[in-house]
């Protein structure tokens, strides 16, 4: 496949205007939390597709066409999403993009197998950008769904192997949300501890309902009690930043190993508490960011405001693979895209990314990075809108290290 940078590529989405606009001609779906506990996280993943798409919209689309982001509101609802996909499907959608939620991601992959079983011309395919259980691209991988982030899987493994030069690690205590997801960290975490850590003491292993505790201050306690120095979570949304703030108000002493302590509302949260102690694996390295990284981020903040950093990457990966596909397949046809898409490789702004053909994972490089104090050389940017705290960049774990055998047996069209 040709690589090459994100820029020229980028697929072009056009918001709708009150006057003038040409009219779209491809829409993208966003089925994603507009409403309740996970909102801003939905929000501000809209933002960031609509931004990614905006700045390509001035160069004339794909093939001459436009697009339309379609914002579908799912209330974080594997129910909801299905039958947002059924309108989807109704209003002509053919791609689909969604992130929070393995149990949401989990019932449009296979809504939409049943969809495109049923009616080969109404085909939609679907771009997850950051839905992580590993089953996506194993044993329920499917030809019509694509992964752009890495899977949890692929995380524990940094997170774990970052952990075993630690000798201070002595009991870890293991917190998620109870859907697939959170089951799928616990059980990874478990095994990989077992592996690489066995000397290290598993003093629990909780799960809490998703999206649904406004106070974490009774999980802390038995957090506290057991004498954990260290908590690995896979939270997110509203569920991290709670957390992180009742550990604080309870003065909790520990290291924490997140996923998501970068997003919306966490970095505020955790505040000077937190600083050497909370950790984090992600894709998005902003302190080694290229050229054009550095420019997407600066731009981004703005257009919006300077408390909004555009972590989410993988919204512009996303778009900028499906644009080459289409142009390199002359159709926007989603089983012609897919093939196209299959095994690109492109240069991202934090290094190469390929989307492997066998199981369509994205493989690409992964950082655990650590809250730190902003000192304008280790931590260049702030987080969250605050200027005070960012992430220094710990670890860079090249794509080819990340990677991971797949069980896929993938069935094409």
């Amino acid at each position: 496949m040709r690589r090459g940078s994100f820029l020229p590529w980028t697929l072009v989405v056009v918001l709708a205007l009150a006057s003038g606009a040409a009219r779209a001609q491809i829409k993208i779906g966003y089925i994603d939390p507009l409403s309740g506990l996970m909102a801003a996280t939905g929000d501000h993943g809209l933002r960031e597709l609509q931004f990614a798409a905006e700045e390509i919209n001035a160069r004339g689309g794909v093939l001459g066409q436009k697009l339309e982001v379609v914002a579908m509101d799912n209330k974080l609802s594997p129910q909801e999403s299905a039958s947002l996909l059924t309108r989807a499907v109704d209003e002509g959608i053919h791609y689909v993009t969604q992130g929070n939620g393995s149990s949401v991601a989990a019932a449009l992959i296979e809504a939409i197998k049943k969809n495109n079983s049923r009616t080969p011309d109404k085909t939609v395919l679907f771009l997850n950008y950051a839905a992580v259980d590993p089953d996506f691209t194993n044993s329920k991988c499917s030809f019509w769904h694509f992964r752009f982030d890495a899977n949890s899987d692929m995380k524990l493994q940094a997170i774990t192997s970052s952990m075993v030069s630690d000798k201070k690690i002595k009991k870890v205590y293991i917190i998620g949300q109870d859907y697939s997801f959170g089951h799928q960290v616990s059980k990874t975490a478990r095994e990989l501890l077992k592996e690489k850590l066995p000397k290290v003491e598993i003093v629990g292993d909780e799960f809490h309902p998703l999206a649904k505790v406004k106070d974490f201050s009774p999980y802390v306690a038995k957090i506290k009690a057991s004498g954990a120095d260290t908590v690995i979570t896979g939270n997110w949304g509203s569920d991290l930043a709670l957390l992180i703030r009742a550990a604080k108000d309870a003065g909790l002493e520990v290291t924490f190993y997140t996923f998501y302590a970068g997003v919306i509302g966490s970095p505020t949260a955790i505040g000077e508490a937190g600083v050497d102690r909370v950790k984090v694996v992600t894709y998005y390295g902003p302190n080694q960011a290229s050229a054009e990284g550095v420019k997407h981020i600066q731009a981004f903040k703005k257009k919006y405001k300077p408390t909004d950093d555009p972590y989410t990457t993988a919204m512009v990966v996303e778009l900028e693979m499906l644009t080459r596909a289409m142009t390199q397949a002359k159709s926007t046809d989603p089983v012609k895209v897919a093939k196209a898409m299959e095994g690109m490789k492109i240069e991202g702004y934090f290094g190469e990314i390929e989307m492997r053909a066998e199981d369509h994972q994205t493989i690409q490089p992964l950082f655990v990075s650590t809250f730190a104090k902003v000192d304008g050389k280790k931590v260049k940017l702030g987080a969250d809108g605050t200027t005070e705290f960012g992430f220094r960049e710990d670890v860079k774990i090249e794509g080819a290290k990340t990677a991971m055998a797949t069980t896929c047996k993938m069935e094409r069209p």
